[in-house]
């Protein structure tokens, strides 16, 4: 009878990092996203003959902020969902500060995990959320992910795996 692993608030990383992965994501996924929607636009106008489609389909969203607002915050989210799924929870951010993303067992996040976190990035102020008392941000407690420094989760969980495989050993000699 093993107790199963948990993260607890020592394996969290820093508000420091936190920040750090905010500001290194934030320019990736703006790169990302400036050349996904600004890339077939330039190659649009620059091969078109006639370009009063394009136009008026920019004039379109331009009129309407909150469609404009809408688009840019789902294009965003699906941005960070490609990023944080591909790199199974090590964005380039959390890459350079060794830490990742992890459910409250120490497994893997699954896909509908990344989504929730990535949405969840959409409500306003939410970037200031990590400063809170345990630095996590409301797109961890809503998809119930935890950011842990890697080099901490590791050792613990490595303890706490030796730890069981004795109470297993002791329990079969019994």
């Amino acid at each position: 009878m093993s107790n199963s692993f948990k993260v607890t608030p020592d394996l969290y990383t820093s508000k420091g990092n936190r920040f750090a992965h905010y500001i290194v994501d934030i320019i990736i996924v703006l790169l990302i996203f400036y050349a996904i929607l600004l890339g077939p636009i330039f190659l649009y106008y620059s091969f078109a003959e006639d370009t009063t489609a394009m136009d008026s389909f920019l004039d379109g969203i331009e009129s309407n902020p909150l469609l404009d607002r809408l688009i840019t915050a789902i294009v965003l989210a699906l941005i960070y969902f490609a990023i944080e799924s591909l790199t199974k929870g090590k964005s380039v951010g959390k890459f350079i500060t060794k830490t990742k993303v992890v459910l409250e067992d120490g497994s893997r996040p699954s896909s509908s995990d990344f989504l929730k976190r990535s949405f969840s990035r959409m409500i306003p102020f939410e970037p200031f959320s990590f400063l809170g008392s345990e630095g996590r941000g409301w797109h961890d407690t809503i998809s119930k992910t935890y950011v842990v420094d890697i080099d901490k989760f590791e050792a613990k969980r490595k303890s706490h795996d030796e730890l069981d495989q004795i109470g297993a050993h002791l329990i079969e000699e019994k």
